[in-house]
């Protein structure tokens, strides 16, 4: 029998976790059909997502099972950034609050109470993300601050700087 209303978050969730455990999402790194990627642009953990994210991850779904129905080898990586001074200024709104201070804190108080909060806000936006049921490969998911992604931007960095395409000069860029 059906419910009288229709409670969409019930069966939404549903079939995204079965889904996700047919491993619909994930891209196959062994795999001969021609390679389709978005890298999510990851969003700050300052807070939790808004209507420009929605719009955004549609735009990108869309893009990313069209590819997939086409018979690509589909990777949408998602990921969040840590927004270090955006995310600072928020932990400090915070603890104003509790009447408590970064200095007062010390440094390895207050990196504790950051990451705590990277973490809550992290989870906040993941879950929405699920919740808008878009198509990206979770098990992939990444932070901007994880050790590979740091390793990497250094490797690439130094590369660039070797090739004389980084570097120090006294002028403006525009």
């Amino acid at each position: 029998m059906l419910e009288k209303n229709f409670q969409p978050q019930l069966v939404e969730q549903k079939l995204y976790e079965m889904w996700e455990k047919a491993g619909l999402f994930k891209a196959d790194v062994n795999s001969s059909k021609p390679n389709y990627t978005i890298m999510m642009p990851p969003p700050n953990v300052t807070g939790s997502l808004h209507m420009g994210h929605a719009l955004d991850y549609t735009l990108q779904d869309i893009l990313i099972r069209f590819h997939r129905m086409k018979g690509f080898n589909v990777l949408w990586q998602p990921g969040v950034d840590h927004a270090g001074i955006a995310t600072q200024m928020v932990v400090e709104r915070n603890l104003a609050k509790e009447g408590l201070t970064r200095k007062g804190l010390g440094r390895e108080k207050f990196l504790e109470k950051v990451w705590a909060w990277k973490e809550e806000s992290g989870n906040t936006i993941v879950s929405q993300q699920r919740r808008l049921g878009i198509a990206c490969d979770w098990s992939r998911h990444r932070f901007t601050m994880d050790e590979g992604l740091s390793l990497a931007v250094k490797e690439v960095f130094v590369n660039l700087f070797k090739d004389g395409l980084i570097y120090r000069d006294k002028r403006l860029v525009i």
